[in-house]
């Protein structure tokens, strides 16, 4: 049985995050486990408790936080957002590779909670590009674009406290680069 893991993946918005983490489940259903977050939010259309989220009252929330039973865990938006600890464990007992794709302040969080977990940030090739990106997708405002960028920056500061950087220049070599670092 091979060694289970936790793996964190941090990037900016608009950097390719979520492609990247797509095609890698696709290519290794059976070997990585999705964390699934936690959240007082109610579920919007469509989502299922288990699937996108695990929906939980704010007071069952609040009894598992002061328990410690999350890895991190914030507030956005007056709703909580947390991964909860005890599954991540479970998986990992089993020789699963689990992935948490999550915020700055929450991967600084899991360095705290769970430092043996191998950090990964995906970055873009310039701060030009990602704007690019950004304008592309054609789902932010003007002003939305300025405040994804300056947040951008400040995470791309911060690249130097993850284990491993990968540039997502190229989709196909990023992608192996990110094996490598997972399966290594």
């Amino acid at each position: 049985m091979s060694e289970g893991k936790l793996i964190v993946v941090t990037g900016p918005s608009g950097v390719g995050k979520g492609t990247l983490l797509q095609k890698l489940l696709e290519r290794h259903p059976d070997r990585i486990l999705f964390s699934i977050s936690a959240t007082t939010r109610s579920p919007r259309s469509g989502e299922e408790h288990g699937r996108e989220y695990l929906f939980w009252s704010r007071e069952e929330f609040e009894g598992k936080r002061d328990a410690g039973e999350f890895l991190e865990w914030a507030e956005y938006a007056g709703n909580f957002y947390g991964t909860p600890k005890p599954p991540i464990d479970q998986a990992i007992a089993l020789g699963q590779i689990v992935l948490l794709e999550i915020e700055l302040a929450g991967a600084r969080q899991v360095a705290q909670t769970f430092p043996s977990a191998k950090r990964i940030f995906i970055a873009p090739p310039s701060m030009e590009v990602l704007e690019n990106r950004l304008r592309q997708r054609s789902t932010d405002s003007e002003e939305q674009i300025v405040k994804r960028l300056h947040h951008a920056e400040l995470e791309v500061a911060a690249a130097n406290e993850f284990n491993i950087t990968i540039v997502n220049d190229n989709l196909e070599i990023a992608l192996q680069q990110l094996e490598k670092a997972m399966f290594e």
